[in-house]
């Protein structure tokens, strides 16, 4: 697990924004509601909420700084 900042990749953010699977989740209407994620993948979701409470974002503590 890491602890820490976030390494930023600009690649890994333009490819979960152009996924396939992303499109065709989201086009047939699979998309579950926010928090439901416990009910399609608990241990993904269980990993997912540790991995973003011991983490940041860089460009999110940027915003912070210059706002």
């Amino acid at each position: 697990m890491k602890f820490g900042m976030r390494k930023p990749s600009i690649k890994k953010r333009v490819a979960a924004g152009t996924s396939i699977k992303r499109q065709v989740v989201h086009r047939t209407g699979l998309k579950m509601p926010k928090g439901y994620g416990w009910l399609r993948n608990p241990k993904k979701a269980a990993y997912n909420k540790v991995y973003n409470k011991t983490t940041f974002n860089i460009f999110k503590l940027i915003k912070k700084l210059f706002k």
